[in-house]
């Protein structure tokens, strides 16, 4: 079964997103907020086509957008909205947040399995990743460690062990997350 990166990073924000979405097949709502950040992924990345890598720490590198990728190794899929290739060096992928809170464990793991993506397409090293936070107009720079990627991994099969069982994970611990869940109406004990 093909996974996406978007399951990775629901996995770690809450299991039971993936559970209601690949076992029940509940497709997941649509919300303001996502509309919004769509529409600004878009505009941020006009922009970025005109700018320097200055942001990104680099003097020069060669910028793909709105990048789909796949491993068919990992039976892993996601859509990265840049990847910066340096000449002779490493390849960095880069996600825009249009927020200004703080980078959530959740999305560290996202860049994770993105950078275990970018690796094999370009076969070049990641040993980092940038948050571009949209409001803001800065980047955050995530290095990527040998025990996310072994998280990742972990993730996946843990993934495909719950969709071939069949069973509901237990809810997230932070349950705060769960009052503005869109799924909230599926759990019966949170």
């Amino acid at each position: 079964m093909d996974l996406t990166v978007t399951d990775v990073r629901q996995w770690v924000y809450c299991p039971r997103i993936v559970y209601f979405t690949r076992c029940l097949d509940i497709p997941r709502p649509t919300t303001y907020k996502m509309t919004e950040g769509q529409v600004a992924h878009l505009e941020t990345a006009k922009l970025e086509r005109r700018r320097s890598l200055r942001t990104y720490g680099l003097r020069e590198g060669e910028r793909h957008f709105d990048v789909r990728l796949r491993s068919p190794r990992l039976g892993l899929a996601g859509r990265l909205d840049m990847a910066i290739i340096v000449p002779g060096g490493e390849a960095i992928p880069v996600e825009f947040k249009r927020t200004t809170g703080r980078l959530g464990l959740h999305h560290k793991y996202q860049l994770a399995a993105y950078a275990l993506l970018v690796e094999e397409r370009w076969e070049r090293p990641v040993r980092r990743c940038f948050v571009y936070f949209i409001p803001k107009k800065e980047a955050q720079e995530v290095p990527v460690t040998p025990n996310m990627r072994r998280f990742v991994v972990r993730c996946l099969a843990a993934i495909r062990e719950m969709a071939a069982t069949g069973a509901m994970p237990k809810p997230t611990r932070h349950r705060g997350r769960c009052a503005e869940c869109e799924f909230r109406n599926y759990c019966g004990d949170v």
